[in-house]
């Protein structure tokens, strides 16, 4: 039996995999998936998510990613959302932890966000950029309207709104000064992620033990 050509140019040999039953076409992307998250993790660099090396992962034939992510910034764009869902969950679990007070759940949230991107920075930098990416010279118009906005999605719909949530709590509660929480929240959300961002590159820093408060206070607007 001779091998399958895919269309990043390699030959990939036959495989043994059993054909998913009909219907089961949601187990195989599932699978798919976690194929390229897991040369993420144990990789650390985007560019080994390669289709040929996602499907030698899961045991497929590389033409049998096509149905269900048409390229490799397609797969890309879906593991950065689901990074984005793991990291709702990490947020929620805080946030279900932090007791009744806004103001210490608002920090329990920055918190959450601030652990998950140290424990998962290539998800982290996927998040932000990256494959998924929209480039204006090599897709089209209504791709990068597609990927821009399911970026925008993941990260409102999360993360934001989360924070927007949180900060309504504190202002209800006499805690917060602001007038707007869904401005205010993206205001903290780029100063969490400009910590991250420095958190990553400069692990040696002396970061003061208090920082993420220095950081949201001011930011949240708290009184």
């Amino acid at each position: 039996m001779s091998g399958i050509t895919s269309a990043e140019g390699a030959t990939e040999p036959p495989t043994a995999r059993p054909r998913n039953p009909r219907g089961e076409g949601d187990r195989l992307r599932a699978e798919i998936l976690a194929a390229a998250a897991e040369l993420l993790e144990a990789d650390g660099d985007e560019r080994a998510v390669t289709l040929r090396a996602v499907a030698r992962r899961a045991g497929i034939a590389a033409p049998s990613i096509y149905p269900h992510f048409h390229d490799r910034p397609a797969l890309m764009l879906q593991v950065m959302r689901q990074a984005f869902t793991g990291l709702s969950v990490r947020v929620r679990s805080a946030l279900d932890q932090a007791g009744d007070d806004p103001q210490e759940r608002l920090h329990a949230a920055c918190r959450a966000y601030l652990d998950f991107a140290r424990d998962h920075p290539e998800r982290y930098r996927v998040m932000f950029g990256g494959e998924w990416t929209p480039h204006p010279a090599r897709t089209t118009r209504t791709m990068r309207t597609t990927r821009t906005e399911g970026f925008t999605r993941s990260l409102t719909d999360g993360f934001i709104g989360c924070l927007t949530d949180c900060l309504a709590d504190c202002l209800a509660a006499g805690r917060g000064t602001g007038i707007d929480p869904a401005a205010d929240a993206v205001a903290l959300w780029l100063g969490l992620h400009g910590l991250a961002h420095q958190r990553a590159i400069a692990p040696a820093f002396p970061w003061p033990a208090d920082i993420v408060q220095r950081v949201a206070f001011p930011l949240s607007h708290l009184a």
